[in-house]
C-alpha cells in the first residue's frame, strides 16, 4: 500500500502519476486533480479539460481569458 500525497490516506489501490521527472502517489482522481491540475487565473477553478493558455497563464474557458485581457483566445468546438 502507498500513502496519498494529498490526503495521506494509506490505500491498497493507490496509483502513481509520473510527470516532469517526478513520481506522485494518489488514492483518487480527485486528489490527483487537486495536486496536478492547473488553476484558472480568473475564476480559480481547477482546469480538468483542455483549457486555454496565454502568455504563460492558464484559463478554463475563453470567457475567463477575455476577463483577463486575452481577447484572441477562443474555446475549441
Amino acid at each position: 500500500m502507498a500513502v496519498c500525497e494529498v490526503c495521506n490516506n494509506d490505500y491498497e489501490m493507490s496509483f502513481e502519476v509520473r510527470a516532469q521527472g517526478a513520481v506522485h502517489v494518489f488514492d483518487s482522481i480527485e486528489c490527483a486533480a487537486q495536486r496536478m491540475a492547473p488553476t484558472c487565473e480568473n475564476c480559480q477553478c481547477r482546469i480538468l479539460g483542455h483549457g486555454l493558455q496565454g502568455d504563460g497563464q492558464f484559463f478554463c474557458c475563453a470567457h475567463c481569458a477575455r476577463q483577463q485581457g486575452f481577447s484572441q483566445l477562443v474555446d475549441h468546438a
